[in-house]
């Protein structure tokens, strides 16, 4: 079953998790709104999703104007219809320094985008959801790192922690609105930002915590969107689901042969 024809809302789209995402979504016959911060690959991804048969357009937002992504709410139900998925993805990653070495200055910033940002994003979306009678899906993109500390990531860890509350007391909120909402929390994931940030003995450090041994592909966590947001996951609610490779449930670490 899927949730073809929904209007589906996905922040942080013009690459990695969000884009696989929006590219799934429209694969699966929704409606997708990319947004991502202006003057990125957004407009061009639209456009290849639209050359390839879907349905899509593309929005500059930077989520954590709450002015902004009132005003973009407003105008795609205006323009497209009410919106029945929401997905926030946008996200950003600081690291290489212990909290006591951290700026505040990084570490607000990275908690505006990745809590902060979802918060704007979902409180929007709920109301919108609840004055129309929309029974809506409403999905965090987490981490393991929301449960999983990494010494010189403190900013990154906390935000997605949090999340992880956040995603529970939205959910007991919108339960009664018939509206869910619920994260994924990635493990190690190709991305733009991870292959950006990473060398061969960082690959090799998170391998050996990855029992399946490699990262996963953004289609893989774009397949766990697809299922949040169609009837199948009808009865979940307030839950991440970890698309880990299996690292939450190793204790140790595994023996791994070398990236490369």
């Amino acid at each position: 079953m899927s949730a073809e024809g929904k209007v589906a809302l996905i922040t942080g789209a013009a690459g990695g998790i969000g884009l696989a995402i929006a590219q799934r979504y429209a694969r699966d016959g929704l409606r997708v709104v990319l947004t991502d911060l202006p003057g990125g690959n957004g407009e061009a991804e639209a456009n290849a999703i639209r050359d390839g048969g879907g349905w899509a357009r593309f929005e500059g937002l930077d989520t954590t104007s709450e002015t902004a992504v009132e005003a973009l709410f407003d105008s795609v139900e205006a323009e497209v219809g009410p919106v029945e998925v929401v997905v926030c993805s946008a996200g950003i990653a600081t690291g290489g320094v212990p909290f006591q070495e951290m700026a505040l200055e990084v570490f607000t910033r990275v908690l505006n985008v990745n809590l902060v940002g979802p918060f704007i994003v979902g409180k929007a979306a709920a109301n919108r959801m609840i004055a129309s009678g929309t029974r809506g899906s409403i999905i965090h993109i987490s981490s393991v790192g929301s449960v999983l500390g990494v010494e010189t990531s403190p900013a990154y860890c906390t935000s997605k922690g949090g999340l992880g509350m956040l995603t529970k007391v939205m959910a007991l909120a919108m339960a009664k609105h018939g509206i869910r909402v619920n994260a994924i929390g990635p493990g190690p994931t190709l991305s733009p930002m991870t292959q950006a940030s990473l060398n061969d003995d960082a690959v090799e450090m998170m391998l050996s915590r990855t029992p399946m041994g490699r990262f996963a592909e953004g289609d893989e966590i774009a397949g766990v969107a697809a299922f949040l947001a169609g009837p199948d996951s009808s009865y979940i609610t307030g839950q991440t689901l970890y698309a880990d490779g299996g690292r939450l449930a190793l204790n140790y670490v595994v023996t791994h042969r070398k990236a490369g």
